[in-house]
């Protein structure tokens, strides 16, 4: 008898544990206690469609501690409509704090939020970015209601042009064509974001390589490249993903000089990937502990 009741405790004690441990989440968003008297101020852009409650809570997830070593502006549909001709009736919700590295840094984007950036992947959002020209920064994404995550990145832009930066209007909106094609791709397609992004940060990499003159030479690239994953599009997205990267082209953004970026990016698909398979091994284990679990409480019962 004193043997089941231990016996008892001590599998409610595994289950509590086990419980905890998978309820723990490691938040992407850095503080801003030390400031950085080079570079300045972290920048905390938000969406302007947020109540004061949703926004309070915005600074919280991307760990805004002290709001005066921050810089705080707001993003506006009429921002979207200026800087990449989207819709100046859209509601804006996502929100994004970046912190300007020195060059060599790299770009790094981490999304907060998850479960509430439906579309848009780190990954995206770096490819995209790279595209537009932003580099050397680590990229705070969050939101506080579910949304697809494009006007982070217009939050974005309007960070760097509030320091003075200048970003080409050409580029960041060939990136919002970018992102918008790869999470149609995701949908449609029924290609995983993994998959996408990696089918994109590929392409750039052999444009920076072979550095293509004409449309017919991006087309060859494309083609070389899904050849080489297996993916097989439809004729009409196949022609926006040629139109893409010619439009990449005749803009002359030279990857090249991002090409460890994209290594980058490449690397992290990869360990995303890698991960997933693990996660499958992991999950598979905690089936068969529970299933043990189940049957020991079963014994100890009867």
């Amino acid at each position: 008898m004193l043997f089941k009741r231990i016996g008892k405790a001590v599998i409610l004690g595994l289950i509590c544990s086990v419980l905890v441990f998978s309820g723990q989440k490691i938040a992407g968003a850095q503080t801003d206690d030390v400031i950085n008297e080079k570079l300045g101020v972290p920048i905390v852009v938000y969406g302007e469609t947020l109540t004061k409650e949703q926004k309070d809570e915005v600074r919280k997830l991307l760990k805004v501690t002290n709001p005066e070593n921050v810089d705080e502006i707001t993003v506006t549909a009429q921002d979207l409509a200026r800087l990449i001709d989207g819709n100046p009736n859209s509601r804006m919700f996502s929100s994004a704090k970046i912190t300007l590295k020195e060059k060599g840094n790299g770009l790094v984007v981490s999304i907060v939020t998850p479960e509430n950036i439906t579309e848009v992947t780190s990954e995206m959002y770096a490819n995209a970015l790279l595209t537009a020209g932003v580099e050397n920064a680590n990229v705070d994404v969050a939101s506080p209601v579910k949304v697809t995550g494009h006007s982070a990145l217009v939050g974005i832009y309007k960070a760097y042009e509030s320091k003075g930066e200048v970003l080409d209007k050409e580029r960041m909106e060939v990136a919002n064509e970018e992102l918008s094609l790869a999470t149609e791709l995701a949908e449609k397609e029924g290609m995983d974001d993994e998959k996408v992004t990696e089918l994109l940060t590929e392409i750039k990499k052999m444009i920076a390589e072979q550095n293509p003159a004409t449309r017919e030479d991006v087309e060859q690239i494309v083609e070389e490249q899904l050849n080489k994953m297996n993916i097989e599009l439809s004729e009409k997205d196949r022609q926006l993903l040629i139109d893409l990267f010619d439009k990449m082209r005749s803009l002359e953004i030279d990857f090249g000089g991002v090409k460890q970026q994209l290594e980058d990016i490449s690397k992290d698909i990869k360990e995303k990937l890698e991960g997933v398979v693990g996660d499958e091994g992991f999950w598979d284990s905690v089936a068969k502990f529970f299933q043990k679990l189940v049957d020991s409480i079963r014994n100890l019962f009867k």
